[in-house]
């Protein structure tokens, strides 16, 4: 997560959207910077809400606005998937090694998901909350472009974006008309949300 006190704005780490390029790109421009733990790094709307947004307030944070960005649901699940290959995951439960990204999704589509395809949900990391507190800009993860424009104009800056935390090119990411189907339904909250996205 990222503060920009001045210019009245946080950006929301979503995972797998990019976000740890902009941390780094953006990291002097910040008033602050939540690398650690993750629960905090990638607060979503409802966590922000609960523990930063009142402490924002009593500060004079009543005008934040939030910024997040999200990706197209099936992409996003496929950067899971290769990010869950990693050496470092092997033999560990949350490993997607030797498995194929079909029988991942089937296995997040499911009502008892397992360890390696509990990942979350998009929709849900966005979610306004009863009182009101919503993302003001919400980006599509395929629309850089756009993205980074409206940060230049925002923070007043131009940015280098470098390539970080990027999932390792290993595995089919193929799907059966089938189980491209079922997350289609499964998701249907995450692809509206991305369609709303600009």
């Amino acid at each position: 997560m990222l503060v920009f006190w001045k210019q009245r704005l946080v950006m929301l780490a979503v995972p797998k959207t990019g976000t740890s390029a902009y941390a780094v790109a953006l990291a002097d421009q910040a008033s602050m910077v939540v690398n650690d733990p993750p629960e905090l790094k990638h607060a979503p709307v409802y966590r922000y809400n609960r523990f930063f947004r009142p402490m924002f307030e009593k500060v004079g944070g009543e005008d934040l606005e939030l910024l997040a960005v999200i990706r197209e649901p099936v992409s996003w699940l496929g950067s899971w998937y290769r990010y869950r290959q990693r050496g470092f995951l092997e033999g560990k439960r949350t490993s997607t090694r030797g498995m194929s990204f079909d029988a991942f999704c089937r296995a997040y589509a499911s009502d008892d998901r397992p360890p390696f395809a509990n990942v979350g949900s998009q929709a849900k990391f966005v979610e306004p909350r009863p009182n009101g507190v919503s993302v003001s800009h919400l980006f599509k993860y395929e629309n850089q472009a756009g993205l980074l424009a409206f940060l230049e104009q925002r923070l007043g800056c131009t940015i280098d974006l470098p390539r970080e935390n990027v999932s390792p090119h290993r595995g089919d990411l193929e799907l059966s008309a089938d189980t491209r189907a079922l997350l289609h339904d499964y998701c249907a909250e995450d692809f509206a949300t991305w369609e709303r996205a600009r």
